[in-house]
């Protein structure tokens, strides 16, 4: 059957196909408005099985269809992509047509998919599914940037959704990781190959990375699996293919239950079919048809649970997913937000359900994009949180696969990230990564953040239930500061909560909290920031209007700092100011020069700022608090006694040092009265004198470390010049590192589609040698000599046959023709006829014969290509020499047929006889002149013709004729069939054989024309 192709096929941007983001779990699409505008064509009755292969491809495509089970049609199309040379034509599909009893097709644009078919994408072309129909595009990217495993794994899984299946072969890179990462949130189906198997593992080494893989097997195993898989999964009709919760919810709850004992989260709260459809697509994996035995499973198999968590829990996400989103949040939001924020203000974004961290990473890109368009320098916190540590370890490293590409403008790729192509990945700078926290934080149960500026939740509460959605929104106005907005996904609203918003942009989602909504008291809140239990769903509850009391230890606590005289100062690792409490002009004063960050170490007066450095040193090394005693701080020409504490602020993630805060906490002495000093003074005489030492010695040491500051600011100043000088130098040539890298990043595609193509051509190498091989034992079976000369009349080559006629060896291939010594008799003119025949291109025959005497019909035609261009000639020599000698018997064979006619109609009876007298031939005129039949004259002795009394002297001539002596023709008498005796006149002749040798006697007899009858003495007489 071949596919019909549209008469105006649909050509769509590269980036129609990229699914919208969803940063937790995601069947966006699947339960979200997209499922109900799915186009017809992309609802196919089968699945769709996409195979992505790079260098080293080609066996791994034969051993997946080798593999192919027999007897039965798979019922599903199977979509080839390959990295292929843009200017080599793929001999791809004969390959794979001879392993698959399938209709093979090399993809046009437009062309419909059907079942039982496969289709192989064209070279240097991207390729798209879209409603049903393969798609051909120009590549966008320069070559050796191509990702099209990715482009059409991504286009299949918005297209097909739960019947999409993605497989990942051998090949280099990571192309197909993020195609994988869709279609498992589309709820398809996922396959690598085993790393041990495949000639390049780059490929299947990344997807199976991601945790997403449902099958790792060889490519021979693949093809029986997909069909076992598909028979269970699609069995059913499209009706019942999403069937609603049974009627025992029991095991649905243990599942829960045993989803939130192993991973500690509760599940209850979820779209049930968001929870059926998982968990429908996990029985389909391992084949098992109820819903009780896949519990029963589950309780036996906690990697099973660890399994079913993480489907629940796919992040489908990438860089700048949905570009109109991002869009929108570049042009509206973040501006608003930096324009209402003073100069080194903090800016506070929350990102939950944050996955793998590319959203994340993609809004701190933004903000770090608009601050340096407005000039702006803010500190920024990114808090990006999820409940799937695995994705959070990612997020951390910062790590992603080279095939983001794909969603990044090369600006962005080359300003924040580094490139390693060694391991074909790319990783955040340290710019954005700093801007960033990762902790890992239920949204349900954990407490949220606080005083922040934006909140992104977009597309995660399309995936719970309203009682949860109830409970979030609240959550979230809580969380925001004052002018903080909320920031949601095209499929979601505030629903009931949104009373507590105003909308800035309905269509876009983009909501302002509201300062004066009252209706929410912070019982309630308090209540909702509690863990709730496990199995409950909190939603918040709504409080009249009361006033709000505060709790005895803030009353306590509020109290305590307006009393206590101490002076606190926040700061972080590297001593920058960001809260101050207390009268810090003691012990503090502004620095010289040009201001910016303040900082501690640069404010503090002599006498604190050498322990304070130390104290920060070591709590930052020991995380315990560092005191230092009685330090004498110079203030306005006078000392002041001081107590030194630094203290790590509580909160701060252990794990994250580089981040840490810390309270530097100053506190002063009591003064000693001067009374007592001046008795103390009189009492020892000799103290004035030792302080005055003292005070020397002091100011002497003072001298020498501030000489020594300004040498080493001086130091630093210059190093300061020197690491800019170096820094520019590092920035030239990370430069030129990424030109190099981006250079060997497209040998290293080049070098892939050349493995391809050099995979192909010793395919086809082996190909034309089997038919060498083929072509060389048929012209030898044929026995036919062969020899193929060139325009110039120079064997190319001959066949074993031609030695006999041609003296040839094979060290007189490319010798002219003209130089050989031929076997032939009289012949001397082949390089004329050979010439003649390929001026004329008219085929030329000739019978020669060879010195030993055989016969040859020699054949002289045209050597033609397949595209019927004359190259040379062809000289056959056909074996004659049998059929000359059958000409030669046929000559004498009609000599003899001459003589026998004669011979019949002859009017004397002509007889042959043996030595023995036995009749061996007999004419018709034989048959009238004695009357007996040849048959029964063939079976008589000549004997019986004759009378007895004359035996005896025939029998004496029989003899004389054996010994080859003449005889006249002589007179006798010869009995008839009625017993007559006959007179007859006989000529005797001897048949001679080639050895000269007297085998038979030949006569001819005739009735005596005198008729006169011999006397009985005179039995013979001569005529």
């Amino acid at each position: 059957m071949t596919p019909e192709a549209p008469k105006q096929p649909v050509q769509l941007p590269a980036d129609q196909w990229v699914p919208a983001a969803s940063p937790l779990a995601s069947e966006e699409g699947v339960d979200g408005p997209e499922a109900q505008e799915m186009p017809e064509a992309a609802q196919s009755a089968f699945p769709v099985v996409g195979i992505g292969a790079s260098a080293g491809g080609l066996a791994a495509f034969e051993g997946f269809f080798a593999g192919m089970p027999t007897g039965a049609e798979p019922g599903m199309a199977f979509v080839l992509v390959q990295h292929l040379a843009p200017d080599h034509k793929s001999i791809l599909s004969d390959l794979i047509r001879r392993y698959t009893w399938m209709q093979v097709f090399e993809v046009e644009d437009g062309m419909v998919v059907q079942p039982n078919c496969v289709y192989i994408i064209t070279p240097n072309r991207d390729m798209a599914f879209f409603n049903g129909t393969l798609h051909l595009l120009e590549p966008v990217s320069p070559r050796g940037q191509r990702l099209p495993i990715d482009f059409f794994f991504r286009s299949l899984a918005q297209d097909q959704h739960e019947r999409a299946i993605g497989i990942v072969l051998s090949g280099t890179g990571s192309d197909g990781t993020l195609g994988v990462r869709a279609i498992k949130g589309g709820g398809g189906m996922v396959m690598a190959q085993t790393p041990a198997s495949t000639e390049y593992d780059g490929m299947p080494r990344n997807v199976i990375a991601t945790g997403l893989v449902d099958y790792e097997l060889a490519p021979a195993e693949m093809a029986a699996q997909v069909i076992a898989y598909v028979s269970h999964a699609f069995s059913k009709s499209e009706a019942a293919s999403v069937q609603p919760l049974p009627k025992d919810e029991n095991a649905i709850n243990i599942v829960f239950i045993l989803l939130r004992a192993q991973t500690g989260n509760d599940f209850s709260g979820y779209k049930p079919s968001t929870i059926h459809r998982r968990i429908q697509r996990r029985m389909a994996v391992h084949r098992i048809s109820e819903l009780d035995d896949y519990v029963k499973f589950l309780q036996q198999t906690s990697v099973e649970v660890e399994a079913l968590f993480r489907d629940l829990l796919i992040g489908v996400t990438s860089f700048f997913r949905d570009p109109q989103a991002f869009q929108t949040l570049a042009d509206q939001i973040i501006p608003r937000i930096l324009n209402g924020k003073p100069s080194n203000a903090v800016i506070r974004v929350w990102v939950p359900g944050c996955s793998t961290g590319e959203e994340a990473y993609s809004i701190a890109i933004l903000l770090a994009e608009q601050m340096e368009l407005l000039k702006k320098t803010h500190k920024v916190l990114v808090f990006a949180t999820d409940i799937d540590s695995q994705a959070l370890a990612t997020a951390r490293n910062g790590i992603y696969p080279a095939s983001i590409a794909t969603d990044i403008s090369p600006e962005r790729l080359g300003r924040f990230f580094i490139e390693n192509s060694d391991a074909g990945n790319y990783r955040i700078h340290k710019q954005i990564r700093e801007m960033l926290i990762f902790s890992e934080q239920n949204v349900i149960k954990d407490p949220p953040f606080s005083k922040l500026d934006l909140i992104s939740c977009r597309n995660l509460m399309i995936y719970l239930g309203r009682d949860l959605q109830k409970m979030i929104i609240p959550m979230f106005h809580f969380a925001l500061s004052p002018g903080g907005m909320l920031y949601l996904g095209t499929s979601e609203t505030a629903g009931e909560s949104a009373e507590m918003f105003d909308t800035l942009d309905r269509k876009a989602k983009i909501y302002l909290r509201k300062e004066n909504f009252r209706r929410i008291g912070h019982m309630a809140i308090g209540r909702l920031l509690r863990s709730a239990p496990e199995n409950a769903v909190i939603a918040p509850a709504v409080q009249p209007a009361v006033p709000v009391k505060l709790c005895l230890r803030e009353l306590t606590e509020r109290t305590l700092l307006r009393h206590l005289d101490w002076c606190s100062v926040l700061v972080n690792g590297q001593g920058d100011i960001l809260y101050m409490h207390g009268r810090s002009g003691m012990y503090l004063e502004p620095a010289q020069g040009e201001t910016g960050t303040p900082n501690i170490l640069k404010m503090a007066r002599d006498g604190l700022r050498h322990e304070l450095l130390q104290a920060l040193r070591k709590v930052h090394g020991s995380m315990a608090p560092v005191t230092y005693p009685g330090l004498r701080v110079k203030t306005n020409g006078h000392f002041t006694v001081v107590n030194l504490r630094v203290v790590v602020v509580e909160g701060t993630p252990a794990a994250d040092v580089d981040n840490c805060l810390y309270l530097v906490i100053l506190k002063q002495e009591s003064v000693v009265e001067e009374e007592q000093v001046h008795d103390s003074a009189e009492n020892q005489p000799d103290i004035d004198a030792r302080v005055e030492d003292l005070t020397r010695e002091l100011r002497a040491k003072e001298e020498y470390l501030q000489s020594t500051n300004e040498e080493l600011e001086t130091s630093n100043e210059a190093l300061k010049s020197s690491n800019e000088e170096l820094q520019s130098v590092n920035e030239e040539m990370q430069s030129t590192n990424e030109e190099l890298e981006t250079t060997k990043e497209e040998f290293q595609s080049l070098n892939e589609e050349l493995a391809t193509v050099n995979t192909e051509l010793q395919n086809k190498l082996m190909d034309l040698s089997r038919t060498n091989n083929d072509m060389c034992n048929l012209l030898a079976g044929t026995g036919i000599a062969t020899v193929f000369v060139d325009f110039k009349l120079r064997i190319m080559r001959f066949t074993p046959g031609a030695n006999a006629i041609i003296n040839l060896i094979p060290g007189d291939v490319g010798r002219p023709v003209g130089h050989l010594v031929y076997n032939l008799l009289g012949y001397n003119s082949l390089v004329d006829d050979i010439q003649a025949v390929l001026s004329t291109l008219i085929p030329r025959e000739i019978n020669v014969q060879t010195r030993g005497g055989a016969w040859f019909a020699m054949r002289i035609l045209p050597y033609r290509t397949l595209e019927n261009v004359i190259e040379g000639a062809v000289v056959t020599f056909v074996d004659i020499s049998e059929m000359r000698k059958a000409q030669e018997e046929l000559l004498k064979a009609n000599d003899l047929l001459r003589l026998a006619v004669v011979v019949r109609d002859a009017y004397d009876a002509i007889t042959v006889q043996n030595l023995e007298g036995r009749i061996i031939a007999w004419n018709p005129g034989a048959v009238r002149l004695y009357g007996w039949s040849e048959v029964e004259a063939l079976a008589m002795n000549v004997r019986d013709r004759i009378p007895q009394e004359l035996r005896k002297d025939a029998i004496d001539m029989l003899h004389h004729l054996s010994q080859a002596q003449i005889i006249e023709p002589y007179r006798t008498q010869r009995l008839a069939k009625d017993g007559t005796s006959i007179a007859v006149s006989i000529i005797s002749t001897a048949l001679v054989n080639e050895n000269g040798n007297v085998y038979a006697i030949a006569t001819t007899e005739r009735t005596d024309p005198t008729e006169n009858q011999l006397a009985p003495g005179n039995t013979q007489q001569p005529t």
